[in-house]
């Protein structure tokens, strides 16, 4: 069993800065694919990004390329998503999630935080 808890979402201007981080609790967290996913109100959940279980791996959603990074810290056991230049386009709320296998789809993940509201005004 493994427990997210996501933070630092909030308001800010377009073209800002926000890190999100997601704190994970249980000893397997190391073993675990991370996600961070967004969903918008009458959107579907989407990826923003992913990475393996040692981080060797990642992938961004063409959408957020060149923009956000994802990254994490087994020692910690925390995953972030740092976003820079932020669009109003990027007004969501953001999930993280851990599964078995590095993938892009949200049914391929196990375990979800609760989301966190990032809202990007004009």
């Amino acid at each position: 069993q493994v427990q997210l808890v996501e933070s630092g979402g909030g308001l800010v201007q377009a073209g800002g800065s926000l890190r999100l981080s997601c704190a994970a609790s249980g000893r397997t967290f190391s073993t675990y694919a991370m996600g961070w996913f967004r969903q918008a109100p009458g959107k579907e959940r989407e990826i923003v990004a992913a990475i393996s279980w040692r981080g060797g791996l990642t992938n961004c959603a063409d959408s957020v390329k060149g923009r956000f990074t994802i990254s994490r810290d087994n020692a910690k056991n925390t995953v972030y998503l740092q976003m820079s230049s932020l669009k109003p386009e990027d007004t969501a709320v953001y999930y993280c999630s851990a599964g078995n296998y590095y993938k892009t789809t949200p049914n391929k993940y196990i375990y979800w935080g609760q989301g966190t509201q990032v809202t990007v005004s004009s």
